[in-house]
């Protein structure tokens, strides 16, 4: 007996949804390779260093531990033998005004208390609103979350049914959330995790209620040396299953026979294939690598997308440590109506706009040099903006003067290494459709189903993962994404153990 070759898998893009897809082919028997334009894989998670700093460029919180950890133990491995956990205390805190924060504890007995302290009555209602948001995340991160959603067949089970009835599916998260507080300061500190879901609470469906369990319940964690050891590890995962992973090479068109792609065509080189997983920029792939007849959706269909929010992001090198400020920290100093109106309703740059500033030097201090501190100072802004640097430099000095108010010192003359992110680098790293940091809006018509399915609907070949298809944007969803998807692929082109008795 001879053992039959091995199917050919081209995965294009190394973020967390390719890497995971990558590495669960190859370990059920296809031949992997694993293509990445840029010279470091992470996709957004990348990492850079600069005078003795470390920046991770993308995620910075680290949630739902047990779904990285069922990821790595799906190979017999577990996460602590790529990276150490910490968990951090307190989660993160809530800025307001000079001498003005609330920090929120990883304990739940502390946690209630600082709910009852602001509003009676509020920790018993805590408890009983995360007994429901446990239910959802049960549910939904194992049952639904980790299907494919190509039909509505994968629904049609009666307890899955009744549990998707349970889920609140049709009711707001905004609505969901005042029927247990009505605090103002607990109401934004409910609705804060949602944000990372792209679209407002009014929105949003209260199934994501689930995200508040994750936050709270299951805390927030911090890998050591930063966000990128993650993808570190799932690089080496990937090697040791035999995932040929090719840096630095972009794929700039595909060879199409009778409706599949024969082979990828990349700035270095070409590779035969009989499966292809976009792992990159589902929309650029569309209309960039793909003939107008094999597109499964029209420019018109993209231009109508609920995009998640873009981002401009400051990376800064301090030459002294910062007092007030916690590895995570949320600046609620201005009124989020006015900020999400002009990135939901009517796109423009903001007046006054929300930040968050991230601060892995206060828990990891191999990321800054001794006696300095990092800093990741994020504004959320719409997709589609016309970036220039007169604006980014105008926002620098907007948000600097702000945090130098409320945490009572001087900041910008002892800043020693700057770099800015926006639209148009998303753009040219990573192809971002009107250069979205997070993909498409978790709304209600833009989930499960109704979002760009993860097989495409022309090219027989041809599948997607990551944060434009199923589940949706984030790390864990995007980690999800690529193990649903390599299942997918697993049922329709399964290896043949062996071939013909010679």
């Amino acid at each position: 007996m001879l053992d039959a070759p091995q199917k050919k898998v081209v995965v294009i893009g190394a973020g967390f949804a390719g890497l995971a897809a990558a590495a669960s082919l190859a370990q059920a028997g296809f031949q992997v390779t694993l293509l990445e334009k840029n010279d470091v894989a992470g996709g957004r998670a990348r990492v850079f260093e600069a005078q003795g700093f470390t920046f991770d460029m993308g995620p910075s919180w680290y949630w739902m531990p047990d779904v990285f950890e069922q990821f790595f133990r799906k190979f017999g491995k577990t996460t602590a033998d790529y990276y150490q956990l910490v968990r951090l205390d307190p989660s993160y805190q809530v800025l307001y005004g000079p001498g003005d924060a609330l920090e929120l504890p990883a304990g739940m007995p502390q946690l209630e208390a600082l709910f009852e302290s602001l509003e009676p009555g509020a920790g018993q209602n805590l408890r009983a609103f995360l007994k429901q948001a446990a239910y959802k995340y049960e549910v939904g991160i194992n049952n639904l979350v980790y299907k494919p959603s190509r039909s509505f067949t994968e629904f049609l089970d009666l307890k899955l049914l009744v549990d998707v009835l349970r889920l609140d599916v049709f009711q707001s998260m905004h609505k969901h959330v005042r029927k247990f507080f009505r605090h103002p300061r607990l109401l934004q500190l409910m609705e804060f995790p949602i944000l990372f879901l792209g679209a407002l609470p009014q929105n949003t469906p209260a199934l994501y209620s689930l995200m508040n369990y994750a936050d709270m319940a299951l805390g927030t964690w911090y890998p050591m040396g930063g966000m990128h050891k993650i993808v570190e590890g799932m690089v080496a995962l990937a090697r040791e299953q035999g995932v040929d992973l090719r840096l630095g090479e972009e794929v700039t068109r595909f060879d199409l026979q009778a409706g599949a792609i024969s082979r990828v065509v990349t700035t270095k080189g070409t590779y035969e294939a009989q499966v292809v997983i976009g792992g990159s920029d589902y929309h650029h792939i569309e209309s960039k690598l793909l003939p107008a007849q094999f597109r499964s959706y029209t420019d018109k269909y993209w231009d109508s997308r609920v995009m998640a929010p873009s981002s401009l992001i400051y990376y800064l090198g301090v030459d002294k440590k910062l007092e007030g400020l916690r590895h995570h920290n949320l600046f609620f100093d201005e009124d989020f109506g006015p900020h999400a109106h002009e990135i939901y309703t009517q796109p423009a740059w903001p007046k006054k706009p929300l930040f968050y500033v991230s601060v892995p030097s206060r828990t990891d201090a191999t990321v800054a040099p001794p006696g300095k501190e990092n800093l990741f100072i994020l504004i959320p802004v719409a997709p589609d903006l016309e970036d220039r640097e007169e604006t980014r430099d105008y926002y620098y000095h907007l948000v600097m003067e702000r945090l130098e108010q409320i945490t009572g010192q001087q900041i910008r003359p002892h800043v020693v290494y700057k770099r800015t992110y926006a639209h148009q680098d998303f753009i040219n790293d990573y192809h971002a459709f009107k250069g979205n940091a997070y993909g498409l809006a978790n709304t209600l018509l833009q989930t499960a189903m109704l979002k760009p399915s993860l097989k495409s609907k022309k090219v027989r070949n041809l599948f997607y993962t990551g944060q434009l298809t199923v589940p949706g944007p984030g790390v864990p969803p995007s980690l999800i994404s690529g193990q649903v998807v390599a299942a997918e692929v697993q049922k329709a082109f399964a290896p043949q153990e062996t071939t013909l008795t010679v």
